[in-house]
């Protein structure tokens, strides 16, 4: 997952590592699909095939459309192409269809459609401090931020093997995060607006969006000049609005998958104490994904992706703040070594026991009680940070 040394003036670097990860999507194509495939599927059927007043409740199918109206549009669009492609695909009637050019249909345009989150992760890229740049490419910031958000494992997994849209989701949200950190408020405030008209269950992001746009744009005196404004350009993301969006996402980790372990890898390059909790939140997050891929073919996939993203990871923050502090202590350390033995026991040892048959919960129930453990744990360092740790920007004034 590291890339090869390559002039950073021309991004050339970027453009390998976005390059490297189109093309590992497209060897996930083959792997299993869940039931959102078919979702996504009857979607464009219905989309394509009615009027509008109609959409909302044709009912031929289990899986009515039940997202806001821009995604709904989105279906429209796609099924314009897919009429194309395959016919079949886009009959009302043709329930859990899949021939092989709607296999490839769907799959490209989840891939297609990450080119937003590719440039939204360039814009974020730009608003990184470079103070901790190292000599080497793969030791500055940026080049690790890339990583951690182009290679994510949790994006990797439910889009392109379970299959949903979450990458150009993501890609609104991190371009209306990086058009805040520039300064841009109109177009983030216009950004998380149109998300929201996409996917409803960022709406609880809302309230933290609509505070820090209170206090660093409306109340201000004189928008360009503020103080606010001022602290605001000096800053990195440790500051601004990321601490209460990630709260807000936190609290809502268990229907949102990684959106929080997405969001915190902008303030993991920053100050350590964040990337403690990021390598916390998305080694806890990203492994509580594994139920999602109950197929046998996918046990050695999801476990070799992050196995790799974890070890980069650490070793790549571990190496960023090597003057700093430990990363863990011993009960952090202890907790994570921890997630080893868990998943031999509910991957290899349980479906050999008797309380296979009588108690198949048991794997998810555990794996969702521990994960849940370290998720609540990051929650709580994550605010003791914020509300202990004066902002960089105050303390230089003072």
């Amino acid at each position: 997952m590291a890339a090869p040394r390559i002039a950073t003036g021309a991004g050339n670097w970027f453009s390998a590592l976005a390059l490297g990860v189109t093309l590992l999507k497209c060897l996930l194509i083959p792997t299993y699909h869940s039931t959102d495939f078919e979702v996504h599927r009857n979607w464009l059927a219905i989309t394509h095939n009615l009027p509008i007043s109609q959409w909302y409740h044709e009912a031929t199918s289990e899986w009515t459309l039940d997202y806001p109206p821009f995604f709904a549009w989105f279906e429209y669009v796609l099924s314009h192409v897919a009429k194309y492609v395959d016919q079949e695909m886009l009959n009302i009637h043709n329930l859990n269809y899949c021939s092989s050019r709607t296999l490839l249909f769907q799959r490209f345009s989840v891939i297609f459609t990450d080119i937003l989150f590719v440039y939204a992760v360039h814009e974020c890229c730009k608003c990184i401090d470079g103070k901790k740049a190292g000599k080497e490419l793969t030791e500055k910031p940026k080049f690790i931020l890339s990583v951690l958000l182009l290679w994510n494992f949790g994006l990797l997994i439910v889009d392109h093997i379970h299959f949903q849209y979450n990458g150009f989701l993501f890609g609104l949200m991190l371009l209306s995060i990086a058009r805040l950190f520039q300064k841009r408020h109109m177009e983030g405030a216009f950004l998380f607006a149109v998300l929201l008209h996409f996917k409803h269950i960022y709406l609880y992001v809302a309230p933290a969006y609509g505070v820090y746009l209170l206090r660093s744009y409306c109340f201000t005196a004189n928008k360009p000049e503020s103080t606010a404004s001022s602290l605001f350009s000096t800053i990195s993301f440790q500051e601004g609005p990321l601490p209460c969006i990630l709260g807000s996402k936190l609290l809502g980790f268990v229907q949102c998958f990684g959106q929080s372990t997405i969001c915190h890898c902008l303030l993991s390059v920053g100050k350590a104490g964040d990337a403690s909790v990021f390598l916390i939140l998305a080694t806890t997050g990203h492994y509580s994904l594994f139920p999602l891929l109950f197929t046998a073919p996918e046990l050695p996939i999801k476990i070799l992706l992050m196995l790799l993203f974890t070890i980069y990871s650490i070793s790549s923050l571990k190496t960023l703040f090597r003057k700093e502090k430990h990363l863990f202590n011993w009960m952090e350390t202890f907790y994570l070594l921890g997630l080893g033995p868990l998943e031999v026991c509910c991957e290899f040892v349980f479906p050999f026991t008797s309380w296979k048959l009588k108690y198949p919960f048991i794997p998810l129930l555990l794996t969702s009680v521990y994960c849940a453990v370290g998720i609540t744990y990051a929650w709580f360092k994550l605010y003791v940070s914020v509300l202990t740790h004066p902002p960089v920007g105050k303390t230089k004034k003072q």
